[in-house]
């Protein structure tokens, strides 16, 4: 019975204390988490571009004239759920077989 008595435990002042550090970073790092995602999203959108104007060219060289989009995804260039950038821009390929991104 006495060493029940002797054992110290933490406070709720210092379990007070330790939830208030730990919601205050997490305050801070939840806005710069999304601001990241949205940098992210730029990104795979601009690769995706380039990775579609290399299918382009590939098209290109293989049937000798500038495809459209459903061209690219009927001759097995791009997959069918492959039409848009990750974060919903719309790709378009202009008459001379420019790829560029706009948004949708």
């Amino acid at each position: 019975m006495n060493r029940i008595k002797n054992q110290r435990g933490f406070t709720l002042i210092e379990m007070l204390i330790v939830m208030l550090i730990i919601t205050v970073l997490i305050a801070i790092a939840i806005p710069n988490v999304a601001k990241q995602t949205s940098a992210v999203d730029e990104k795979g959108c601009k690769a995706f571009v380039q990775m579609v104007q290399g299918q382009v060219e590939s098209y290109r060289m293989d049937n000798k004239k500038v495809p459209a989009m459903t061209d690219l995804v009927a001759g097995g260039y791009l997959k069918t759920g492959e039409t848009s950038c990750p974060n919903g821009d719309t790709i378009d390929i202009s008459t001379e077989g420019v790829v560029s991104s706009r948004a949708s």
